[in-house]
């Protein structure tokens, strides 16, 4: 059996967070961007070259090939691991994916060993939950604060030299597509043929980063806003059964049903019929059904969600309202013993004044009641349980996140308490 994908990312690190304060559109850089804009605007010289059905045909092909390049290379090889292969296949794939002009084999993997470190946290490189739709779209990609490759992120592709070159010369490969498709095919063939594909297999990468993080139907508790969403697997050849993915991130499929369509890995299957690729990595049955027991990661995050629709606040300050009017053990006693020498003396006087044969005790006055106003407390055990139910889907670790987050709730109104009597 195989480990996650998150597990192959190397140790997990604290990376700054940023806080809402930043303004993180200042961030981008028009240089990076500049290129990005001509690529769109390379799409509208179809109005001079003309569009014939042989360059629609091969925009569709490039497209096909490169979206292979970008799910089967970029994705689930290089970021997951999630089979093997040779070296010398190992780079063509490496090429193949980098003529989508979509930055270098190893910044794509590092980011995206990233983002499923922190998915949907203030600290992931493009979720829409936490920055909006286009910054998580593309905006990130112009950023300075991404524009660098992290190798201490990708060890296991940063020791060949053959994948830091091209790294290097991220955009090498697709220069080279290109300059192919203009002797083979004329201006119109690299207009549509090259530009079209590029723009689309762009987009429909991006939407795998903003839109299925958004759109869709939650399988699996996976932490964060991953989503199924079967046009979106239809489009990227497989990558729309994106919480799937994220339930098991090392699976060369993400199709976990056999109805779900996932291109990629058919592709990945065939060419195991000939010994090209093998160890295809598989979920395993309990992933599948949803039964295995999630990790502490991800109970910890669901916690945190779930105590967080608990005001603490109003927890803590009725809780401190009413320890303020509840009287102390020591004023108890004291009011106790004054109220009995009291007693005491009006029993000594009623004594001395009664000349009666025989004696009758006053009755003793009552000893006050001390009410103690009923104490606020925090949500039962099964009320977090039956909101719990509300929130996620289905996991076999409800009890503990259940428990994580009773935890949560107690030691986040201890902490308000003590900053209020400090």
């Amino acid at each position: 059996m195989t480990s996650p994908a998150r597990d192959t990312a190397g140790p997990r690190v604290t990376p700054r967070v940023e806080t809402p304060a930043d303004h993180y559109l200042d961030d981008i850089q028009a240089t990076g961007a500049v290129p990005f804009i001509l690529v769109h605007l390379a799409c509208l010289g179809a109005i001079w070259t003309g569009v014939y059905w042989q360059d629609v045909a091969l925009a569709v092909g490039l497209y096909g090939l490169r979206m292979f390049g970008i799910t089967g290379g970029y994705h689930r090889y290089f970021s997951h691991r999630a089979y093997k292969t040779s070296r010398w296949f190992q780079f063509i794939l490496a090429f193949i994916a980098q003529t989508s002009a979509q930055r270098g084999i190893l910044w794509w993997a590092a980011k995206h060993r990233h983002h499923h470190r922190y998915s949907d946290t203030p600290a992931d490189v493009h979720s829409p939950a936490q920055r909006g739709f286009w910054y998580a779209h593309m905006g990130w990609i112009f950023t300075a604060r991404h524009d660098q490759t992290d190798l201490a992120a990708v060890p296991d592709l940063a020791k060949f030299p053959e994948l830091r070159f091209l790294d290097r010369f991220h955009y090498l490969p697709a220069f080279i597509l290109a300059v192919a498709v203009w002797f083979a095919a004329g201006w119109s063939g690299l207009v549509v043929g090259f530009f079209w594909s590029t723009i689309a297999t762009y987009h429909g990468t991006f939407c795998i980063n903003s839109l299925a993080h958004v759109y869709g139907r939650r399988r699996y508790l996976t932490g964060d806003d991953s989503r199924n969403n079967w046009w979106f697997a239809l489009l990227t050849m497989g990558e729309g059964w994106h919480n799937n993915h994220h339930a098991y991130q090392s699976a060369a499929c993400q199709g976990f049903r056999w109805w779900e369509i996932d291109t990629t890995y058919y592709i990945l299957k065939a060419l195991s019929w000939v010994g090209i690729t093998w160890d295809l990595h598989r979920p395993p049955a309990a992933v599948v059904r949803g039964e295995q027991r999630l990790g502490k990661a991800i109970i910890d995050r669901a916690a945190g969600q779930l105590a967080a629709t608990f005001h603490v606040e109003q927890i803590a300050a009725r809780l401190q309202a009413t320890l303020a009017d509840t009287p102390s053990l020591a004023d108890v006693k004291a009011e106790l013993q004054h109220k009995l020498q009291n007693a005491r003396a009006q029993a000594e006087a009623m004594l001395a004044s009664l000349h009666m044969p025989e004696l009758h005790m006053p009755a003793m006055p009552s000893l006050p009641e001390l009410h103690m106003p009923s104490m606020p407390t925090l949500p039962t055990r099964e009320e977090l349980k039956e909101r719990a139910a509300a929130m996620f889907v289905r996991t076999s670790s409800m009890d503990d996140i259940v428990d994580r987050a009773r935890q949560l709730l107690i030691e986040a109104v201890c902490a308000r308490l003590a900053t209020a009597a400090a």
